[in-house]
């Protein structure tokens, strides 16, 4: 689950991490109220939408303005929010389309003298958080990894004992900025120990799958502040974090994958034209690749688990055909904890009750396939039934032609 810039910097306030005083808007009065709030005698004025390389990115009906504007009073902070709110804002991560934005930050300036990165993920290698800084901050750290990886220093760190002092001097003396403010550096930092120790608790109190500060500067005071702000979290643990439902904007998501969750399946809308409904995330993943190889291209990840019942297998056929792209859908199921009777039965009364109007092909294997396969043949239903998974890919993709 993604969540808003303004709403990661109050989890790192709270967190005791530095972030610049700032105050959320969704009308060009209130960025305006926002700016004499904050007290000048310059604002930045930020568009809120889940997507990275907002500065660069420009409103779709007007290129010339930018998700990011430098304000210097009320009226030019009111101005830029009108530029923004309800636009399409443009960016390398939302494609041609854009998202709409429907609220923006008014965020205090400050005087910036270098400009660094921190994030931190699972390093799946290691089996433990990872630490990753650079001096290379306001970059895409893509580009960075690609290009200049001499540039980024990790340190992994133990979930329970956190981050440890050594690991930041090691990190603050790649970075040439001092770990604590009784370092006396010039350089920058003032406060990194604390702040490099207070991000890594956050991430493991909150089951975090991201936590990403770029930039992440130093100002001329020598103090290190989090001038944006990125936080995503493991949806599988959100169970034990009910607080954080109370973040998530639903307008941000796509609807498919919204309407997935609430019935208990994996979605993820992509953009082919062959819609595949599969048990088990593996099988997802290899389906895919085998309708690739063969020429196809996905419409979807469609994972309805080992114990799917016919309401989500209906669900399932709803939100695949539901995609106006969608030109076949391709059935690929292994009855290991569901048995393929089941799962044909539950075919059969889903395909009666949504009504296809496209081609479904159905690859079934595993336990009690044979009658499982009998009760497609004998349902009276249009299907393409396949022998195998390779048959399965060739005969969608013809389908689709």
């Amino acid at each position: 689950m993604k969540i808003h810039e303004y709403q990661a910097k109050q989890l790192l306030r709270e967190a005791g991490v530095a972030v610049p005083a700032g105050i959320m808007a969704t009308t060009p009065a209130e960025a305006a109220d926002a700016f004499t709030k904050l007290g000048g005698p310059l604002a930045v004025v930020k568009a809120q939408i889940h997507a990275g390389g907002r500065g660069k990115g420009t409103i779709k009906d007007n290129p010339n303005q930018h998700g990011v504007q430098l304000v210097r009073d009320s009226q030019a902070a009111a101005s830029a929010a009108e530029n923004l709110l309800n636009h399409k804002l443009v960016t390398i991560q939302t494609g041609p389309s854009g998202q709409t934005v429907r609220r923006v930050l008014v965020e205090a300036g400050c005087d910036i003298a270098r400009e660094l990165y921190l994030g931190i993920v699972i390093d799946r290698a290691a089996g433990l958080p990872v630490l990753m800084a650079s001096s290379a901050g306001g970059m895409n750290i893509e580009d960075v990894a690609a290009k200049t990886p001499e540039l980024i220093f990790k340190e992994n760190f133990c979930p329970d004992a956190g981050l440890q002092s050594y690991q930041v001097r090691k990190l603050c003396a790649k970075l040439q900025i001092s770990p604590s403010p009784s370092g006396g550096g010039t350089k920058g930092g003032g406060s990194a120990e604390k702040f490099m120790k207070s991000l890594c608790k956050l991430f493991v109190a909150l089951d975090c799958s991201l936590v990403e500060i770029n930039p992440l500067v130093v100002t001329k005071a020598g103090e290190l502040l989090a001038l944006d702000a990125k936080i995503s979290f493991d949806d599988n643990a959100l169970f034990r974090h009910p607080q954080l439902e109370e973040l998530r904007d639903t307008s941000e998501e796509d609807p498919n994958e919204l309407r997935a969750g609430k019935a208990g399946l994996s979605y993820v809308q992509l953009d082919g034209n062959i819609g595949c409904l599969v048990n088990g995330a593996g099988l997802a993943m290899a389906t895919m690749d085998l309708v690739k190889l063969h020429g196809g291209e996905p419409a979807n990840f469609l994972d309805v688990g080992g114990g799917a019942n016919t309401e989500q297998v209906t669900e399932a056929f709803r939100i695949l055909l539901s995609d106006k792209n969608v030109k076949a859908v391709l059935v690929n199921i292994f009855g290991g904890i569901m048995r393929c009777t089941t799962i044909a039965s539950a075919i059969v009364e889903a395909y009666k009750t949504v009504g296809f109007n496209v081609p479904l092909v159905v690859r079934l294997e595993g336990t009690e396939v044979e009658q499982g396969r009998k009760i497609l043949k004998e349902s009276g239903v249009d299907i393409i039934a396949a022998s195998d998974l390779t048959d399965a890919a060739n005969k969608v993709v013809a389908a689709t032609k």
